[in-house]
């Protein structure tokens, strides 16, 4: 009768152990080479990598969009955290004056005998805690008792003060953590593209260049007739469409609003403080800046967006076309509205 029992193993002994390990790292970092490639296919088409360029620089913008945003909130954060901290010291100023009149007060009170508790205030190494425990202002029946009440409404003050700016302190810290990693991810989008944009012909790139947020409309491509003459009524939009006019030629930079280099809505928001107008900084607060219009009531100066998240704007000029920032690697241009998906526009007031 045939044994069913299975043949012993024999364990693995020294050569034999490091030769299967080999076979097996070796065939891990064979998988591994083969996942990787699979993300970035190095037979990639210009057209699939310009495709690709496309969407980091659209990704990119979005981010330099927020950045924008905590950039502008961490702005006003220090503002209101230098004017607490001004007014900190100029509160404090006046209670050392405050102090120093009560010092006045003691030192002729004790020529004349003796300290009443209220003035003993001003001798105290700590005035808030010395204010605390004696309760001072019940019992003070002198002239002094209004010195007193003015240092311990000031240490309020000033202790208020102090308090309010150790908040925006925090608030402000806060806001450069996040502008530092909205900061990270533009630029990482921003290398990613660059590399992509490395693997294409000199000739491939400079038609990429030369297409972006353009095409057939834009300004120096042989449709310049094409291209409407700045509106000539004096209004605050034609002196936005003429300073957006002006600004043509200029690089695109992401953070930048000139006047040597602009992004998308940096360059909207210093055409529109050209005629007087303030506008937000990012584009999802412009938009929401003034009346909103529909694409077939477009005027010259309305600000057009695009994208599915608001994350480019142009100004109008008139005649489908725009006066734009497109991307990094490119300049200030006109080109036509419907060169990018149509996200809404709005009509500065």
């Amino acid at each position: 009768m045939a044994s069913h029992r299975k043949p012993r193993q024999r364990p693995l002994r020294g050569g034999t152990v490091r030769t299967a390990a080999t076979l097996a790292l070796a065939g891990a970092a064979t998988a591994t080479a083969l996942e990787g490639t699979s993300h970035a296919d190095p037979r990639q088409t210009p057209a699939g990598i310009k495709a690709e360029v496309d969407r980091l620089y659209e990704e990119a913008e979005a981010a330099t969009e927020r950045y924008n945003g905590a950039k502008e909130k961490a702005q006003e954060a220090r503002r209101t955290l230098d004017g607490l901290r001004d007014e900190a010291a100029r509160r404090t100023d006046r209670l050392n004056e405050a102090r120093r009149t009560l010092g006045a007060l003691a030192a002729g009170q004790y020529r004349s005998g003796g300290l009443s508790p209220a003035v003993r205030l001003a001798m105290s190494d700590d005035p808030q805690d010395f204010l605390d425990r004696a309760a001072l202002l019940d019992r003070a029946g002198d002239r002094s008792a209004a010195e007193v009440a003015s240092v311990r409404r000031q240490l309020d003050e000033v202790g208020g003060l102090r308090k309010a700016a150790a908040g925006h302190l925090a608030e402000l810290r806060e806001r450069e953590g996040e502008l530092a990693r909205h900061r990270s991810a533009v630029e990482s989008k921003l290398e990613a593209a660059r590399r992509l944009l490395a693997r294409l012909t000199a000739e491939e790139r400079a038609a990429y260049g030369a297409g972006a947020g353009g095409g057939a409309g834009q300004a120096g491509a042989g449709q310049a007739a094409a291209v409407p003459a700045p509106p000539a009524d004096g209004s605050r939009a034609a002196r936005a469409v003429a300073f957006a006019y002006g600004a043509v030629g200029k690089p695109y930079v992401w953070g930048a609003t000139g006047p040597g280099a602009y992004d998308c809505s940096g360059l909207t928001q210093a055409a529109w403080r050209a005629a007087g107008v303030s506008l937000p900084r990012t584009t999802y607060t412009q938009i929401n800046a003034g009346r909103r219009v529909a694409r077939g009531e477009l005027a010259p100066g309305d600000l057009v967006f695009f994208y599915s998240g608001v994350t480019h704007v142009g100004l109008y000029v008139g005649n489908g076309q725009m006066v734009h920032a497109p991307r990094p690697g490119s300049t200030v241009r006109v080109a036509p509205i419907d060169s990018m998906p149509w996200a809404g526009a709005s009509r500065p007031a």
